[in-house]
């Protein structure tokens, strides 16, 4: 028995929970109307027509009489009615979901905060509640409730999200569908009266469904998901000890030192990195050879100008220790997937180059998945 392997009580709660804990599946949205709901149901259907076990937990047509169609064959959760401010409201029955224990259960509208009365605050809550309980959830989300965008988002809009929902939502889903169509489409949806009536829709084209708006929330999604499927392939390389960089996107990295002409070289990356709509790095190695001399004073804060310029421009900065240069540079590009490394031109000098080598030319010699640009300083 191999001994290394065996998992300590803690590790072995931990897998148990999630291998009793229900899967989660988003369907993601730039905005209101672009067919989540729609789409949600239409595999509900398919599901319910292979026989899984599945449940309407809570759905929200709009009025939209195309999702209220797709709703017509499949079982539907009565919804729990609460008394609030003398009002009889309907809110989602988690308690009576947990009960019936369906395969899954579907739940519209992941940012909703529940009537005052409810188990939980929060419908997200409600959803975990679920997942915990082991049963799947498929529900629906905008870009715009999600928490770490909040900011963003009212930049780009002017309008104050009120409703968010915490990233480990999106980061643990089992799965995340993008639904996405034009936002010219989405606008011609809007005024045909396909979203909300008339004239709301008219309101809403002038304000949240400008396509400016539109643009920037989609590319926001976009994003966000090719981010997250970034993650999940880089886990599947570890998982598989692949080491091969697969250049499924760019990665840039660029090598600096407390050179001033470092500028040069971070602008470079910055440049490119916009034109490649990608992950960019900015590295120094703090050098501990012997034979390495100590910065100055001077060097630092030509050093510490350059990292700062480097964080202006929006780049990721990482400062790496080790005695040569060269060899941490070579690994971290490889645990980093880089695919392009900029480098300035060498300037030790002849007896430099020959008692410590040069970087650069470790760099061509030892980095095979990665194409290296040699700048001029």
């Amino acid at each position: 028995m191999n001994l290394d392997k065996r998992l300590t009580p803690e590790e072995a709660l931990e897998k148990v929970k999630k291998e009793y804990k229900g899967h989660l599946k988003i369907f993601l949205g730039y905005a209101p109307g672009v067919g989540k709901t729609y789409s949600m149901l239409s595999e509900a259907n398919r599901r319910f027509n292979k026989k899984e076990n599945i449940l309407v937990g809570f759905v929200e047509t709009h009025g939209r009489l195309e999702t209220q169609y797709q709703i017509q064959n499949l079982p539907v959760l009565p919804r729990k009615k609460i008394n609030y401010n003398g009002k009889l409201l309907e809110e989602f029955d988690l308690e009576a979901a947990i009960s019936l224990k369906p395969d899954t259960i579907l739940v519209d509208e992941l940012p909703h905060t529940n009537i005052p009365g409810s188990i939980n605050k929060k419908r997200y809550e409600d959803v975990e509640t679920l997942l915990d309980a082991g049963i799947n959830v498929v529900t629906t989300l905008n870009i715009q409730h999600l928490e770490s965008l909040n900011d963003i988002v009212e930049k780009i809009t002017g309008v104050k999200i009120r409703e968010t929902v915490p990233d480990r939502l999106i980061e643990n889903a089992a799965e995340v569908e993008v639904i996405d169509i034009s936002p010219d489409a989405l606008r011609a949806r809007l005024k045909q009266g396909d979203i909300y009536k008339r004239d709301v829709a008219l309101r809403a084209l002038k304000n949240f469904f400008r396509k400016g708006n539109l643009n920037a929330l989609r590319e926001l999604t976009l994003r966000q998901t090719a981010e997250e499927v970034d993650e999940e392939l880089e886990k599947y390389k570890k998982q598989h000890g692949i080491k091969e960089t697969w250049h499924t996107c760019e990665r840039i990295m660029v090598c600096i030192s407390s050179n001033p002409a470092c500028k040069r070289l971070i602008r470079r990356g910055a440049r490119r990195a916009k034109t490649y709509k990608c992950q960019w790095m900015v590295v120094n190695v703090d050098c501990t050879h012997f034979l390495a001399p100590k910065p100055s004073s001077k060097d630092i804060k030509s050093l510490n100008e350059n990292i700062i310029l480097a964080k202006d421009l929006g780049a990721e900065t990482i400062t790496l220790k080790g005695k040569s240069v060269s060899n941490e540079l070579v690994n971290f590009a490889s645990s980093r997937y880089v695919t392009q490394i900029i480098i300035g031109h060498p300037n030790r000098s002849k007896i430099q180059t020959i008692i410590r080598g040069s970087t650069v030319y470790k760099l061509l010699k030892e980095v095979k998945e990665a194409e290296i640009h040699i700048i001029p300083q």
